[in-house]
């Protein structure tokens, strides 16, 4: 597959077209961002780490029989996805209390939700991803009934296969985002899964493992972000 122009440049990934019209692929940068990309920093090995760590997870969820846009890897950088019709509306699901929920409500931090919440985010940098409801996301034409409907029903899904696989590793999910798209008039999995897009603390410890290490000044990022990922069987060089 022959690797053409750049298509977008995100805050951590560049999109490029392909010689198939229907697959772009993916580059993992090793640039960090945080609120809202007012801190960007650069952390050695960060985008190969969050490649195989997101083939990885890719790979679980379609084994689960969660469609996904993940094709391949090509690089230790890079990999092949389908190209979706991308929907403008992130999904979030939580487990345990943390960040904006715990700021919104002033609930204590670590607090069990049972059942998990669900809440959806207009993805609009400018507007600071809002938070907004069906109706909103109905009016606006952000997405249909029908697709949001199951878009909920997938990101449950992936949380019933991805909070035992942590678990197994010694790990909570605390919480985490999706992004779908539209591809041959069905809904799949878009964008990454990697510790940029969710929150993960060790189950005894409660120490955090994910992007608030970068948020919080704590320190050892990609050390955490490997960590992680030895735990459930990723291998890195």
């Amino acid at each position: 597959m022959e690797k053409r122009d750049a298509l977008y440049a995100g805050k951590a990934k560049s999109v490029y077209r392909t010689d198939d019209p229907q697959r772009l692929i993916l580059h993992f940068r090793d640039d960090t961002s945080a609120f809202d990309g007012e801190r960007v920093e650069s952390l050695a090995r960060k985008g190969m780490v969050n490649n195989k760590f997101n083939a990885f997870i890719m790979g679980k969820l379609e084994a689960a029989g969660i469609p996904t846009h993940f094709d391949g890897l090509v690089s230790e950088t890079e990999c092949v996805v389908k190209k979706l019709e991308m929907i403008p509306v992130e999904c979030v699901v939580r487990n345990l209390a943390a960040g904006g929920l715990v700021k919104r409500l002033g609930i204590e931090e670590g607090r069990e939700l049972t059942p998990p919440t669900f809440e959806l985010f207009l993805k609009n940098d400018a507007q600071h991803d809002p938070m907004i409801n069906e109706s909103l996301a109905e009016t606006f034409g952000w997405a249909s009934r029908e697709q949001l409907a199951r878009m909920k029903t997938l990101t449950f899904q992936v949380n019933d296969v991805l909070k035992q696989l942590f678990l197994d590793g010694g790990m909570l999910l605390v919480d985490y985002k999706l992004e779908f798209g539209m591809f041959n008039g069905e809904i799949v999995l878009g964008d990454e899964f990697s510790p940029d897009g969710c929150r993960l603390w060790d189950a005894k410890t409660r120490e955090k493992m994910d992007k608030d290490r970068f948020r919080q000044g704590l320190g050892g990022v990609i050390e955490a972000y490997e960590e992680v990922g030895r735990r459930i069987g990723i291998e890195f060089d």
